[in-house]
């Protein structure tokens, strides 16, 4: 039978539950985030590296009116149910998140995923700063920094379109 994609977005109160049997079996639980608003080659490079740090890939993803709030208006280009049908249509992605804060503090802080991954322009000690890194500490789970895919972002791909 197949699978629809967009049975990979998920609640919180389901992903929970599902990480307490994951924990059973002993899986590691990845976690990486971001708006994928415009999903390129950059996306599926971090996603695809994050899915080789453990068992089981979440994907965080803002909403809509996070993504406004962090990027300004005329953002999401791709409404949030998009992005995620998108998101769970890859096969390193396990399940998606789709949560309300500017950063998954709380999600991450309830999941308590076993590798948190962000991109290397968060790394330390020169990266912009991660306020995850701080909360993952706090219960044990580990930060890992992957390494970009140059030139491929969608603001640089929103200032090569013809105005």
């Amino acid at each position: 039978m197949k699978r629809d994609r967009r049975d990979k977005t998920i609640s919180l109160e389901e992903l929970l539950a599902l990480r307490q049997s994951w924990s059973v079996e002993g899986l590691v639980v990845v976690w990486t985030n971001g708006c994928f608003d415009l999903l390129h080659v950059g996306h599926i490079d971090l996603l695809d590296s994050a899915s080789n740090f453990g068992d089981r890939l979440i994907v965080g993803l803002n909403s809509d009116e996070s993504v406004k709030s962090l990027k300004g208006p005329g953002r999401p280009i791709v409404s949030a149910e998009e992005r995620a049908a998108l998101l769970s249509a890859l096969e390193v992605v396990d399940f998606v998140l789709v949560y309300n804060d500017l950063l998954p503090i709380q999600s991450i802080e309830s999941l308590r995923p076993d590798v948190c991954c962000k991109g290397a322009d968060y790394s330390p000690p020169y990266g912009q700063p991660c306020p995850e890194a701080n909360v993952v500490a706090s219960y044990g789970g580990r930060m890992q920094y992957i390494e970009l895919t140059a030139h491929w972002s969608t603001t640089a791909i929103l200032a090569r379109l013809p105005k």
